[in-house]
Parts: C-alpha cells; sequence; structure tokens
C-alpha cells in the first residue's frame, strides 16, 4: 500500500518552475579560469530550472517553466531541446534585444570548477508576467521554486503568485534553497523571498549547509523537527556521495548513494530533485522515490552537459540494475 502523498497528484495540473536559461560551453582542459585561449566544447541547453523542468518531461510528467531567452541560436537550442522532451515551453518569451544567458565553464585540478556567467544582462535578467505565464500557471499543479532564481529582478513576484494561485486551488510547492548562507543573512529581499516560500512549502529539498540555514538551527535533527514544525510536511536532504534521507513527522528513511565515475555534476541536484517530486506527484513511497531520485542524479553525473543525462523511468530502472549501491 502506498503512502498518501504530500504533494498534489499530477491529475491536478502540471509542475511548473520560473528562473534561468542558459547554455553552458565547458573547457577541455583542467586549469585555472579563462585567461588564455583554450578548447571548448558546448553550447548546452541550460540553467537550473531548465534542467529541472527538462527531467520531470522527460518522466513523463507535464511540466512547464515561465522564462525568458534571446531571439538567438543559443535560445533556439534550449526551447527546441525542451520542446523535444516534452516540456510546455509557452511561456518562454523570446526577446529580440537581449542575448540568451550563458556559462562559461572550467575545471580546476582540484575538481573544483571556474565560472563566468552572463545571467543578469541576458534576456534571463528580465523575465516577467506575461499573458503566457499566467495562463500556465492558472492550470497548474504544483509549483517548484529554486533559490538561484532569486538573483533575477521581479521573479519572487512572479513565484509569489503563481505559489498563491496554486494553493488557492488544492496544488502544492516545493522549495530547493540552492542558496549560500550569506545570500540570506540579515534582512534584505532575498532573505525575505527566501523566508516566504518557506513559509508556503509541502517539501523541502536541502543540501549541506541549507537545511541549518533554513531552520536557524545548526544540528540536524534539531534542524529536521524545527522546520517539520512549522509545517512542512517532508524534508528530502541531499548527502552528495552520502545518499539522502527523507524526514517527515512520523517517519524517516535513507538511500545509499550509486557508485559511479562522476564526468560533470552540473544538473545532478536538479535531476534528484525533478525525480522525487515527480514519483511524490505519483503517489509512490518516499522510499522508493529516493531511490528513484539517487539514481538520477548519479546518472547525470556520467554525462557531460546539464542536460545530457536526464533519464526516463526505463532509463532509471536500467541504471539501478547495472549499478550497486555505496556499502
Amino acid at each position: 500500500m502506498r503512502d498518501a502523498p504530500v504533494l498534489a497528484p499530477e491529475s491536478l495540473g502540471p509542475t511548473i518552475t520560473a528562473g534561468e536559461i542558459l547554455v553552458e560551453i565547458m573547457s577541455t582542459s583542467v586549469g585555472n579560469g579563462f585567461l588564455e585561449p583554450m578548447p571548448l566544447v558546448g553550447p548546452f541547453p541550460s540553467g537550473a530550472p531548465a534542467i529541472f523542468v527538462d527531467q520531470v518531461a522527460r518522466l513523463g510528467g507535464a511540466a512547464g517553466i515561465i522564462s525568458a531567452v534571446g531571439d538567438d541560436d543559443f535560445g533556439r537550442l534550449n526551447i527546441e531541446r525542451l520542446k523535444r522532451d516534452g516540456a510546455d515551453v509557452s511561456a518562454i518569451e523570446v526577446l529580440p534585444d537581449a542575448p540568451t544567458g550563458s556559462a562559461f565553464v572550467r575545471y580546476r585540478a582540484d575538481g573544483e570548477r571556474d565560472f563566468v556567467f552572463n545571467i543578469a544582462r541576458s534576456a534571463s535578467g528580465q523575465i516577467r508576467m506575461t499573458d503566457a505565464a499566467r495562463a500556465l500557471i492558472s492550470r497548474a499543479g504544483h509549483v517548484h521554486v529554486m533559490g538561484s532564481a532569486f538573483a533575477i529582478p521581479g521573479i519572487g513576484r512572479i513565484l509569489s503568485e503563481a505559489v498563491a494561485s496554486v494553493k488557492a486551488r488544492g496544488g502544492t510547492v516545493s522549495f530547493d534553497p540552492n542558496v549560500r548562507k550569506e545570500l540570506v543573512a540579515g534582512q534584505g529581499e532575498a532573505k525575505k523571498r527566501f523566508d516566504e516560500i518557506l513559509s508556503v512549502a509541502d517539501l523541502l529539498l536541502p543540501s549541506g549547509e541549507e537545511l541549518s540555514v533554513a531552520a536557524g538551527v545548526d544540528e540536524e535533527e534539531a534542524a529536521v523537527q524545527a522546520l517539520l514544525s512549522r509545517g512542512l510536511s517532508e524534508i528530502v536532504l541531499k548527502r552528495g556521495a552520502l545518499g539522502s534521507s527523507f524526514f517527515s513527522r512520523n517517519d524517516r528513511g535513507d538511500c545509499l548513494a550509486f557508485r559511479v565515475d562522476e564526468l560533470d555534476p552540473t544538473g545532478a541536484g536538479d535531476c534528484f530533485g525533478a525525480t522525487y517530486v515527480t514519483c511524490r506527484r505519483q503517489g509512490r513511497s518516499p522510499v522508493e522515490s529516493l531511490r528513484y531520485a539517487n539514481a538520477a542524479g548519479a546518472r547525470t553525473v556520467t554525462r557531460q552537459g546539464p542536460m545530457e543525462g536526464v533519464s526516463t523511468f526505463a532509463e532509471l530502472d536500467r541504471f539501478v540494475e547495472e549499478n550497486r549501491l555505496e556499502a
């Protein structure tokens, strides 16, 4: 018998989000920064909200995104990829006077990465509420909020309107904080938006210090209990190479990570979250959902390019059969 779902069923409407769409261009050499000519590979479709929506769509879930791209090849590349994988692209505005966002990425010898971003001055920095965006919101059943999107001017208001509309119809909200402690310190706009979304979220998907940032408590068990007491139905903690855990008021479950050779970690957390949300909206148990989410994140890192490792359920089933969990 399946557990009662904490997220609105897929029959209520699609999973939607709002935020940046960009291309990623990667250096094929290892080193520090971009201070000399070097070979590059790409462009790859990217942007955390876009990766999330693409993964939901690949799993057969209805999904759409509110965003903006330039009237250029990078924008067309992203729209065609999302459309091909089954995502709703009706609320992606094409702006003639702004370029599509971009990110240049180079790995260092220690495994860390250097980035050169163009988001704030790109089309993604000009995302606004449009008639198409309101139409998408009006038929949505679930809103997924990504903390990284708060850096975009005006995105907080779009997300607030989407959350209010969907909640009024019995829909639900998931929140992937995806922020550093410094971003939400104090009483600034980012802190206000963070607390606003946290107060209405049904599912929280933190990793690392994001759990303590959200709770205002450092110790894990105390942080979990503090957040659940504020109204969250479920917390899923992403532990990277150590797997993941879910917490509810009456239960806890843990899932080990899959052992894989990492090629590119970009998008792993987005694919994890998209898979967990989709599974829970389908009524799958937290344990089954965790296993699929861990598999989605692990499979993603074995491919180069943020969206190149998105998976169908059939692909995840094969991956689970062929790869063992860490002992």
